[in-house]
Parts: structure tokens; sequence; C-alpha cells
């Protein structure tokens, strides 16, 4: 097995999910064009060299059917010499994206694929492609499926997280984020032109940075009426020391829906020399989990926590985790479970945040990752992220 390295790590701002966001008017296709386009650029790429796409994307209806990440290498005008995967894993997607790249390269299939991972959620709503798992409450119970903010409250519960704890977490998130906006922390983010509207979106829209305490808690719970419905009691019967499931999840405290694209370059030592330049990063390993479908969330946390045991790592021996904020309770939970400490945990902000663009996230997050890494000149980092049903998964990156 050859080293696998990231040669490049690129995103779009993400953007308001609604049509008033900066990415709108553009197609999932188009942000992915300007992507590659800037991939070229940016590493005197020559296309003929990538022998495949693989990018994640979770809801794929409509313009986000029939095979994206072939259809964006055409629209964009690559070779079609060039392969295309796209992948679903719910919002761990793009994270196992990049592993699937970096096996096959390390196994000398490839010496160069792009990762990744595109969601337009203004464009295709989250639960768009209408999969009966999620629409028909009886089939989805037999299949254990239920919606994200059901697993976060169930998920604090068990881990008596409280509202406040909940609100302080977001509230974190969202001054990080607005910090590391301002500082210009993000040198990963490509500017997006949208030539319908005249604008350049060149920033991430979601951030409230004047969001306070107050404010948060305001907030009605989000997920209450769900769990009245009959979701409390289903999951009360398999958590039988439990007497009532606590709601402390609001819009406040929970992922923001964005639009967004993501991508990698990976490949083996030979690329870089072939295109004369130095890898940023190396794939370590890997590791992706399935835990309790019922907590749907928890996956980040259990695959975070197997990657370190499988690589003998303690906390101190990792420099920087980025850490899907899928609710609030999951960023507790992880705190609590792995021993991480806040100032080494999304130090510039998460997903409450930034935007939670799906198919997208985990790729977005590996770049962060290695921004910060460089700019503090540190070694070690692990991004993970969970997937629905329980679903997880974990990449470690060494800087070069």
């Amino acid at each position: 097995m050859q080293p696998v390295f990231i040669y490049d790590a690129i995103r779009t701002p993400r953007t308001r999910a609604k049509e008033s966001g900066g990415l709108h008017e553009l197609r999932p296709h188009d942000l992915l064009k300007a992507l590659y386009q800037a991939l070229e650029t940016r590493n005197r790429l020559d296309p003929v060299l990538i022998g495949d796409v693989i990018l994640g994307c979770v809801t794929q209806p409509g313009e986000q059917a029939g095979n994206i990440a072939k259809t964006s290498t055409l629209y964009a005008g690559w070779p079609s010499s060039i392969g295309g995967l796209t992948v679903n894993r719910f919002c761990s997607s793009s994270i196992d994206a990049i592993n699937l790249a970096a096996l096959r390269i390390a196994a000398g299939q490839e010496q160069a694929i792009v990762a990744g991972g595109i969601e337009m959620m203004s464009r295709v709503p989250m639960l768009s492609d209408q999969a009966t798992v999620f629409v028909d409450p009886a089939f989805a119970a037999q299949c254990q499926m239920l919606m994200m903010g059901s697993g976060a409250d169930l998920i604090a519960t068990l881990n008596n997280v409280s509202r406040q704890q909940a609100d302080a977490i977001a509230l974190q998130s969202q001054l990080r984020a607005a910090t590391a906006r301002q500082q210009g922390y993000f040198k990963s983010i490509i500017p997006i032109e949208n030539p319908t509207r005249g604008i350049t979106a060149s920033e991430d829209e979601c951030i409230r940075a004047d969001i306070s305490l107050q404010a948060l808690h305001r907030l009605p719970a989000a997920f209450e009426k769900l769990g009245s419905q009959g979701v409390d009691q289903y999951q009360l019967a398999a958590n039988t020391q439990l007497d009532h499931i606590e709601h402390i999840h609001t819009a406040g405290n929970s992922p923001a829906m964005a639009d967004g694209a993501a991508l990698v370059l990976l490949g083996n030592e030979a690329l870089g020399e072939k295109l004369g330049i130095e890898a940023r990063a190396r794939i370590v390993a890997a590791a992706t989990v399935s835990d309790d479908p019922l907590q749907v969330l928890s996956g980040c946390v259990t695959a975070t926590g197997k990657l370190m045991t499988e690589q003998n790592l303690s906390v101190n021996d990792v420099d920087l985790f980025e850490i899907q904020e899928a609710f609030a309770a999951t960023v507790v939970k992880c705190e609590r479970d792995l021993g991480i400490p806040s100032d080494k945990m999304n130090v510039n902000g998460g997903v409450i945040a930034l935007g939670h663009p799906m198919g997208a996230t985990g790729a977005m997050m590996t770049g962060t990752l290695l921004d910060e890494l460089e700019r503090r000149e540190q070694k070690l980092g692990l991004v993970a992220a969970s997937g629905a049903a329980g679903t997880g998964s974990a990449l470690l990156i060494e800087r070069c």
C-alpha cells in the first residue's frame, strides 16, 4: 500500500439554503465546475491525470440525480475518460468519498482522484427524494429510522445535556465562526460568481455574529411535536431507564441548512512530482461505524473513538479535531465521552453556525482542518461526521 497525499482542499462558501442565498440561482453542476477549474489553476493540473471523481450527495432527485459525480465532470469540460461515483452515507458522505479515493490510490488503482461532495439545499430540499423510510412512519419504525432532531433529543436525555448547555455550545460556535470569518481563516473558500444576480459569493452566510444567549433561550423546542406523535414512546420503549424525552434542540442549536460544494485533490507521490507541487497532508487512517440508530447522530463520537483506539492515540496526540456539530448535544457527548477539550475542537466554529450542506460537509471540514493546522503550524488532525441511522465516519490526516 502506497502513501496517499492531499494536494489541495477547496470549497465554495456556505450560503443560506433559501432563495435569498448567494448561490441559489446556480445549479449544483455550476458550483462543481467552478471548483474543478480552481483545482486546475491552483495546481497546474491537467485533468487527464485524474482517474476518477467520487462525490458525496445525500438528496439525489432532480438536479442532483443521475450520478452527479460523472455528469459534473462532463459539464465542466473535463475528459470523458474520467470516471464518476456518487455516494450516500448521509451526512458523512464526503468523508467516505475521500476515504474511498484514498483506498484506491493506496492500492495502486489510480494515481489521482478528486473527492468531495455537493448539496444545494435551496434547490433540492432535504427529504425531497421522498424516501419511504422517512415519510412512512410505520415503515420507518420497522427500519429504525428516525429524524435527526429526534435522535439529538434522545442523546441529550441519555447524557443529561441541558438546554442551557446546548445553547452555550451554539453561541460558542457562532462567535468562533464570526471571528474566523473576520480574520480570514477560511483559506479554502473559492469565490463563486452568480451572474444571474450580478454578485460573487465569497463568505459563509449562515453565521449570526450578533446572536446572544438570551435570543437562543427564547427559541421554542423544534422536535417536541414530533415526539408527541409517537417518536418519544418508540424511543422510551427501547430505553426503559428513561421516563421521558427532554426536547432541548431548537433552530438555534441545530445545524443550519446551506448550499455548497467541496473538493479534495488526492494522489500518490508521483502526482506531486508530475505537477511540481508539494503535498499539504497525508491520509493516515480512517474509520467507519454504525452506532445506535435511535440516537441517529452518535456516529461521529463512536467513529472518532474507534479511529483513535485503532491508531493508539490519546487526545493529547491529536492537535485539532473538526467534528460535525450534529446538534448541540452531540458536541457535549463528544467532549464528555472522549475528553476532547473545547480549545481543540471546532476552533473556528462548526455547522451550527457555518451551515451544513449535507453531502459536502465532511470535505468542507477537511479543508477547514487543514487550513487551521497550517495556520498554527501543527501536525495531526482528525475530522469526523455523523450520518443518519447511527452511521459515522472519521479521517486522520497529518500535515506534510
